[in-house]
C-alpha cells in the first residue's frame, strides 16, 4: 500500500500519458516535475528515466523537528505519512543519490521510529477496561507491531466483563474441534 503513495519525479525522457487501472499518469516531459505512484517512480528510476524529488517530510530540518517533538510529548504522536517507514525504505534503496544528506535522513527516520515504538510500549501499559482503542498518527508498521497485544488485551477485558460469553465461545470451539478432527456427527433424530 505504501507504493501507491504519490511522489514527485523529474523525468529525463519524453513520453505520452500512461494509463493504468489505478489512474492516468504523465505526460512525461524532460525536466518538468510530475507526480506518480511510488511503484511507478521506482520502475522508471531503475530504467534511468527519472530522478526523485524527496517528499517534504523527508528533509533533515523537518525530521529533526519531528524527532524533538516526539521526545517532548510522551502521549501524542507527530503527523507523518501512514507508511513513512516503508516509503523511506524504498527511497533509501532505490533513490539514494536523489536524497540530500541521505545518511542523516536515514538516521533521523530510524531514531523517530525507535522513539515512537518506545512510546507505544510505555503507553500500552496504561490500558483500562474498554471496547476500543484510538491512537492518532500511528503508522502502518506501528499498528502491525502492537496489533497482537491490543487484540489479546481487548479480548481479556471483554472476557472479564462478560463471563456468559465464554460459554458460547467454549461450545463453538468444541464443535470446531470436533469438525477438524473429522469425528462423525451425531445422527439426527427421525420424526
Amino acid at each position: 500500500m505504501a507504493e501507491d503513495e504519490l511522489v514527485e519525479i523529474v523525468p529525463n525522457m519524453n513520453m505520452e500519458q500512461l494509463n493504468f487501472i489505478s489512474g492516468d499518469f504523465g505526460r512525461f516531459i524532460p525536466q518538468i516535475p510530475t507526480k506518480v505512484p511510488l511503484w511507478l517512480a521506482v520502475a522508471l528510476k531503475r530504467r534511468g528515466k527519472c530522478t526523485f524529488r524527496p517528499p517534504g517530510w523527508m528533509s533533515v530540518d523537518n525530521l529533526t523537528q519531528i524527532l524533538e517533538a516526539e521526545r517532548e510529548s510522551q502521549s501524542t504522536f507527530q503527523a507523518l505519512p501512514f507508511s513513512y517507514v516503508e516509503i523511506a525504505r524504498l527511497l533509501f534503496d532505490h533513490a539514494r543519490d536523489d536524497i540530500p544528506d541521505m545518511y542523516m535522513v536515514r538516521s533521523l527516520v530510524e531514531d523517530i521510529r525507535d522513539v515512537r515504538l518506545h512510546k507505544l510500549e510505555t503507553n500500552l501499559g496504561s490500558f483500562q477496561g474498554t471496547s476500543a482503542v484510538k491512537i492518532s498518527n500511528v503508522s502502518a508498521m506501528e499498528v502491525n507491531i502492537v496489533r497482537p497485544f491490543v487484540i489479546r488485551a481487548l479480548e481479556a477485558f471483554y472476557k472479564h466483563d462478560k463471563p456468559e460469553a465464554d460459554v458460547d465461545r467454549d461450545t463453538r470451539s468444541s464443535r470446531q474441534q470436533r469438525e477438524t478432527n473429522n469425528e462423525p456427527r451425531r445422527p439426527l433424530r427421525q420424526r
